[in-house]
């Protein structure tokens, strides 16, 4: 236990001091100032989120990101287009889907990956199932949750 907690505190400082030589410099004479952010941070994170065994798949999770950015697109696109054409149907409503997620950061992972689905947004929970309010309720809301879920899951190690 202790040497992994170790690890993901010396992990997650060289990383939280590498973001703030990204953002100060690598000239700045305020090393120290770095240094103790990065602790803090380090800390703070510890505590929110507690260093456990946990089979991240680098490969799968590199998949991730160009899909949260096609999305984060597409949902944009499809958003103004409905908001900007008259013709465009819609039809409002609210779709309840019944997460494999435990509450806990990975559900609100979860939540926050999937309010870039077109049309969607997490408005709630209603008994252990995620509400989402979608702007067509005829769209594949569901199938289109459920392979986010597969995604993520395969990414953090939960398939």
């Amino acid at each position: 236990m202790y040497c992994n907690w170790l690890g993901a505190a010396l992990f997650r400082t060289t990383f939280f001091f590498g973001f703030w030589l990204i953002l100060f410099g690598f000239t700045s004479p305020d090393f120290i100032v770095g240094i103790s952010a990065a602790v803090v941070a380090t800390w703070t994170s510890l505590l929110l989120l507690p260093s456990g065994r946990r089979r991240v798949h680098p490969i799968a999770l590199a998949k991730l990101v160009p899909r949260f950015a096609i999305q984060s697109i597409v949902a944009g696109i499809d958003v103004a287009r409905r908001a900007l054409d008259p013709r465009m149907p819609l039809r409002p409503g609210f779709v309840n889907y019944p997460v494999r997620f435990p509450p806990g950061p990975t559900r609100n992972t979860f939540a926050t990956l999937t309010s870039l689905l077109p049309g969607t947004v997490p408005a709630g929970y209603q008994n252990g199932q995620i509400v989402y309010h979608c702007l067509d309720i005829n769209q594949p809301v569901v199938s289109q949750l459920a392979a986010e879920e597969a995604a993520l899951a395969q990414a953090l190690g939960n398939d």
